[in-house]
């Protein structure tokens, strides 16, 4: 516990940094039953920033990026776009109810750029070849666990396009195993080193799986024409389920096609690329049409898990928006939501924002410190945000209190948090507490308006109350 009006810089703590994890609640964000063909559009964003062009690979939806409609603004057929992922990147468009952007750089979250993943409701990753770096592979963990959706489709071990000595099968296993965020096998599975020469691995029997019956159709069968499968791990994450399996294969072992959750987000996870491969693409190029191959579902399998990982499933094709979407885009508002990218988008008191070590960050290294000197003093932490009209919204954030106070009755140190004009809570050094809490408050009434989020803290003149806030959001469906 930080001593008695010492300078905050020289403060020391001792406390659980993490708290119990909950994928309830404030952080989910909205996947409620809205049909891909209804007035709300699902973002997707498609990447080639990692060598997903290198060699024979062509996992592109379009050459024209970041944005497709560059090269037609009204795709027919998957011709219209160039690229072997084409196919699904026209499927999706022609349904009117999806937008879709190629990302040719490093993947951000919580930044201005116009492939930044808070844009997006899900990410597709086709056979990356480079590793990501240590804040992309921050940026993605934190994506998913405000609620987006992430797509991993991997290919065979010793798939190196590019030679840099490392395939798509260690790229996920790194990403899920070596990242700031959560490395203890957060999505509760693992990418296995194998070439699998063959085979048309078989669906479950289970007829309310969105993605093995979604709007797009029904899957029975997906290809192997050399890929590779999961082990999963259900005591790590009790969410993980596979849905399609090699031949042979059940239960938690020889996975083709996987899902899980992480947070609020969702994820997916496919064992080749071949079956997303419609033979088009840019010259020069060695494709395989496995889009349209007779002996499997592969494109409901892609859509549908689109759909999915987006948010956007439980509706039958073509019908229209079920409960829960009405016009409003699921989405996660704030921006830099867990202070990852340092001092930008929010305005703050000086040293509020800080990777210092005095006191954990309850995810990553950077959080939000306001107050602990010992000394009359406030702090503040603001950030606007634009709240679309006919959604409903849920604003949640960590927090932890740390105070050198000993009352159990006097409330000396005090946190303020408002959303416009409304007070949402007060916090005070009486609830001090080890590790982070969260918190979660309705703020859907502010639907239509913009309103500036504000976190002010108030420390009297001795002993020291520190608030703490990470891993923010504002997620509205």
């Amino acid at each position: 516990m930080p001593t008695r009006s010492r300078p905050r810089h020289r403060l020391t703590t001792a406390f659980a940094a993490l708290a119990l994890l909950t994928t309830g609640g404030a952080l989910q964000a909205s996947v409620g039953a809205t049909s891909a063909h209804a007035a709300t559009t699902y973002n997707i964003l498609f990447d080639d920033g990692h060598a997903e062009e290198a060699g024979n690979a062509d996992w592109i939806i379009s050459t024209s990026k970041p944005d497709p409609l560059s090269e037609d603004s009204s795709p027919s057929s998957e011709t219209d776009w160039t690229g072997a992922l084409s196919s699904w990147g026209v499927d999706l468009q022609k349904t009117g109810g999806y937008s879709m952007k190629t990302a040719t750089s490093a993947l951000t979250y919580g930044g201005s750029s116009t492939t930044d993943l808070s844009k997006f409701n899900a990410l597709v990753l086709p056979e990356p070849n480079t590793l990501f770096t240590t804040a992309e592979k921050t940026a993605i963990m934190n994506f998913v666990k405000a609620g987006g959706g992430l797509f991993m489709i991997s290919d065979h071990t010793g798939a190196d396009r590019n030679n840099d000595g490392y395939d798509a099968v260690e790229i996920f296993n790194d990403l899920m195993t070596n990242n700031s965020v959560d490395s203890t096998d957060p999505f509760g599975f693992s990418v296995d080193t194998l070439d699998i020469s063959s085979g048309y691995p078989a669906a479950i029997s289970d007829s309310t799986d969105p993605v093995l019956h979604g709007s797009f159709g029904t899957v029975t069968k997906s290809l192997i024409a050399d890929g590779t499968t999961a082990t999963l791990k259900p005591a790590d994450n009790s969410s993980v389920k596979g849905l399609l399996y090699r031949s042979g294969y059940s239960g938690n072992t020889g996975a083709f096609f996987a899902t899980s959750t992480f947070g609020s987000g969702r994820v997916a996870f496919w064992g080749d690329t071949s079956p997303v491969d419609d033979g088009t693409g840019q010259s020069g190029n060695t494709l395989y049409d496995g889009w349209n191959d007779s002996g499997a579902t592969n494109a409901p399998l892609a859509l549908n898990a689109t759909e999915w990982l987006a948010g956007a499933s439980g509706s039958s094709g073509g019908g229209g928006g079920g409960g829960g979407g009405g016009t409003c885009t699921a989405a996660q508002l704030l921006g830099n939501p867990g202070f990852e990218s340092g001092n930008t988008t929010w305005t703050a008191s000086s040293g509020v924002i800080t990777n210092s070590s005095s006191e954990a960050a309850r995810t990553g290294s950077y959080k939000a410190w306001l107050d602990g000197y010992g000394s009359a003093h406030t702090d503040t932490l603001s950030q606007s945000v634009t709240i679309p009209s006919g959604c409903s919204a849920t604003l949640s954030f960590y927090l932890h209190v740390d105070t050198a106070e000993t009352t159990t009755s006097t409330a000396y140190d005090k946190l303020t948090v408002t959303a416009g004009s409304t007070t949402l809570a007060t916090y005070s050094n009486l609830n001090a507490a080890s590790g982070y809490v969260l918190k979660s408050f309705d703020v859907s009434s502010l639907a239509g308006t913009t309103a500036t989020i504000k976190f002010t803290g108030v420390e009297g003149s001795t002993l020291q109350t520190s608030f703490v806030i990470d891993d923010t959001a504002l997620n509205v469906s």
